[in-house]
């Protein structure tokens, strides 16, 4: 039996959605420790899960990698469509539990898009692949218009830069038990509205955080100064997605970024990918205040959640 876990991972946001500049997408993002995705799977007589969504990721895998028959269980799973890349790491998860199981080789990466996964931001894959703090070089403009191409005409974008997160970073998550984000047939709708849309002038502006407040701020592991051009990024992207989501962070996550920017102890807060979760950036010896300042947060929003602390994780999903 080979049982393959990962953690979640935060989106913040893309570098570009508008179709004047030459690479269209390129996301942001930060793997995490916690929560965790859980899968299990050995040799069987035929194709075997119960999961009612991982279903159709292990018969997809089984038919990839020309497998009979393989049993998966689903231990652990993450909230789906809460903004924590449930879908992209349960797929992943599956395809290398069903061949590490088989003894089968697979090339995650390669077959991510024939998963359904990597068609906008690669941030997910690459997580998947070695975690830490990633951004991805986006899809060719030219080829990826405003129409997502069928499962598997993609290549998933290639890794620009990664760093690890430091050992004193933590991520808080406050996740309100509203709606789950966009998805489906609603986000492909969405997304092809906000891209036609798209300001590119608020690419340039983005890029400039990127370069000379993000990469930087990772490079001499300061939490404080990460967090500010995260929660700068997350905004300017919010500001393309005004129209579909109902402001520039979808309700109630305003009110929750609000409240969490009141704190000291939240270097940065923002909504991760169409939410609903909510991330802020703290560090260890502020762990305490901030948790509570989620707690508040949920509070000042008059709405019911959770609230949790992560720790980034720089490395790969772990094979057992």
């Amino acid at each position: 039996m080979a049982r393959v876990s990962v953690g979640a991972r935060i989106h913040f946001g893309f570098l570009n959605l508008s179709l004047a500049r030459d690479r269209l997408y390129g996301g942001l993002g930060v793997a995490l420790d916690e929560p965790r995705v859980v899968v299990s799977a050995e040799p069987a007589a035929e194709v075997r899960c119960r999961h009612p969504v991982a279903t159709e990721y292990v018969q997809r895998a089984a038919d990839l990698l020309d497998i009979d028959g393989v049993d998966v269980v689903i231990e652990r799973s993450l909230p789906r469509h809460t903004g924590l890349g449930s879908g992209t790491q349960l797929a992943l998860a599956v395809l290398r539990a069903v061949a590490e199981a088989t003894n089968t080789d697979a090339d995650v990466r390669k077959l991510a898009p024939e998963m359904g996964r990597g068609g906008r931001s690669g941030v997910g894959v690459a997580t998947f692949e070695s975690g830490g703090a990633v951004i991805d070089a986006g899809h060719p403009t030219a080829r990826f218009t405003t129409d997502r191409p069928d499962d598997g005409e993609w290549t998933v974008p290639p890794v620009v830069a990664r760093h690890s997160v430091p050992d004193d970073w933590r991520f808080l998550l406050v996740t309100p038990d509203v709606d789950p984000g966009r998805n489906g047939a609603a986000e492909e709708a969405s997304m092809r509205t906000v891209v036609e849309r798209a300001d590119p002038t608020t690419s340039d502006r983005i890029a400039g955080i990127v370069t000379r407040r993000l990469l930087p701020a990772l490079a001499e592991g300061s939490a404080e100064r990460f967090g500010d051009a995260v929660e700068s990024l997350g905004r300017l992207n919010g500001t393309w997605y005004a129209d579909e989501q109902g402001g520039v962070y979808r309700p109630p996550v305003g009110a929750i970024v609000s409240s969490l920017d009141e704190s000291p102890a939240v270097f940065g807060a923002g909504q991760s990918s169409w939410g609903p979760s909510v991330y802020g950036v703290t560090d260890a010896e502020h762990a305490d205040e901030a948790v509570a300042a989620g707690q508040a947060a949920l509070d000042d929003a008059d709405v019911a959640g959770s609230v949790s602390l992560c720790r980034g994780r720089n490395h790969g999903a772990r094979v057992e």
